[in-house]
C-alpha cells in the first residue's frame, strides 16, 4: 500500500510538471528514479505480446507483463494532477509566476547535478553529448511559437510531439505545445471544458508518440546508458533557460500596434526576453529562497534514495 501511494505521488508530480510550460514530466520521472520502468510499461502495454495475453484471457500473466499495479497508480496520479492542477496553476501563474518558476528552476538545477553523477564514465565523448543536448534544448527555447490550429491532423501531431517531449527529460511537452500554438487550446480550455473533439486526436497522437519513443529510449538505456543520461542531462540543463523566473513575454502584434488574438481570444506569444533583476527587492529575495527550497528538496530526496539502496 505504501509503495502504491508513493507511485501515485510520483504520478501527480509528473502530471503537474506536464501542465507547466517549461517543465518536463520526463525530468520528474528521471529525478524520482522511475523513467526506465515507465518506458518499459509503455513499451509492454502497447506491444503485440500484451494484446495476445489479454485476449487469450491470461490476465494474471498480462498484469505481471505490463507491470499493471505500477502503471495504474502512476496513470491515476497523472490524470488527477492534470485535471485538478490545471486550474490551480492557471491561478498561480497569473498571480505568482516568478515564485513558481523559481521553485522549478531550483528543482531542475539540482537535478542536473545529481543525474550527471549517475554517469559511470563521464569522458570527453559524454561531455560532448551533454553539451549537444544543452544546445538542442536552448535552440527549442529560442524558437518562435506558431498560431493556434484546430484541424484534427494538427491536433494529432501535437499529441505525438508533446507525448514524446513529455517522456524526454528537459524537453517540456507543454512548452512544445506553446511553440506549436495550441497550449491554451489543449491544456487550459479543452481540459477544463472536457472538449472531446479536441482531446481525442491529441490522446491518439500521444499514444503513438509514447509507443515509438518508449521502444527507442528503452533500447538506448540498455545499450548506451551513459550516453543517454548525458544527453538527457544536457536537455535538462538547456531547459533552465525556458524556466528562468525573470522573463518578459512578447506578444504578436499587427503593424498598427494591436495584439493578434487566437480563436479563443487569447494573445499569441511571439517570443520571450530573459533578464536578471536589476534591483534587489523582497520579491527577488523570496524568489531565491524558493529556488533554494527546490534545490534542497532534490538533495534530500537523493540522500533518502542513497540510504534506501545501502
Amino acid at each position: 500500500m505504501k509503495s502504491n501511494l508513493i507511485h501515485f505521488i510520483k504520478g501527480t508530480l509528473i502530471g503537474a510538471a506536464n501542465v507547466i510550460p517549461g517543465v518536463s514530466g520526463g525530468t520528474i520521472a528521471l529525478i524520482t528514479g522511475i523513467l526506465e520502468r515507465l518506458l518499459n510499461v509503455i513499451k509492454h502495454v502497447l506491444s503485440i505480446q500484451s494484446f495476445k495475453l489479454f485476449f487469450k484471457g491470461k490476465f494474471r500473466e498480462w498484469a505481471l507483463y505490463v507491470d499493471l499495479s505500477f502503471a495504474i497508480w502512476i496513470a491515476l496520479g497523472v490524470v488527477v494532477a492534470i485535471v485538478s492542477i490545471a486550474r490551480l496553476f492557471k491561478y498561480l501563474f497569473q498571480h505568482y509566476p516568478i515564485f513558481i518558476w523559481s521553485f522549478f528552476f531550483g528543482l531542475v538545477l539540482a537535478s542536473v547535478y545529481f543525474v550527471v553523477r549517475t554517469v559511470k564514465k563521464f569522458n570527453h565523448i559524454n561531455a560532448l553529448i551533454f553539451f549537444t543536448g544543452t544546445a538542442i534544448a536552448i535552440g527549442i527555447a529560442l524558437m518562435t511559437p506558431a498560431t493556434e490550429n484546430r484541424q484534427w491532423w494538427y491536433l494529432l501531431l501535437c499529441g505525438i510531439v508533446a507525448a514524446a517531449s513529455m517522456i524526454l527529460p528537459g524537453i517540456s511537452g507543454s512548452f512544445v505545445l506553446v511553440l506549436m500554438g495550441n497550449y491554451e487550446l489543449i491544456m487550459i480550455q479543452s481540459i477544463n471544458e472536457m472538449n472531446i473533439l479536441v482531446l481525442l486526436p491529441v490522446i491518439i497522437g500521444a499514444a503513438v508518440g509514447m509507443l515509438v519513443l518508449s521502444h527507442v529510449l528503452s533500447w538506448l538505456f540498455k545499450n548506451y546508458p551513459d550516453q543517454v543520461i548525458s544527453i538527457l542531462s544536457g536537455f535538462m540543463m538547456g531547459s533552465l533557460l525556458i524556466i528562468w523566473p525573470w522573463k518578459e513575454v512578447v506578444y504578436k502584434m499587427t503593424s498598427t500596434g494591436e495584439f493578434i488574438l487566437s480563436r479563443s481570444g487569447e494573445k499569441i506569444v511571439e517570443k520571450y526576453h530573459w533578464f536578471f533583476p536589476d534591483a534587489f527587492s523582497l520579491e527577488v529575495f523570496w524568489a531565491f529562497v524558493i529556488m533554494l527550497i527546490g534545490v534542497l528538496l532534490v538533495a534530500v530526496l537523493e540522500i533518502f534514495a542513497q540510504k534506501k539502496h545501502e
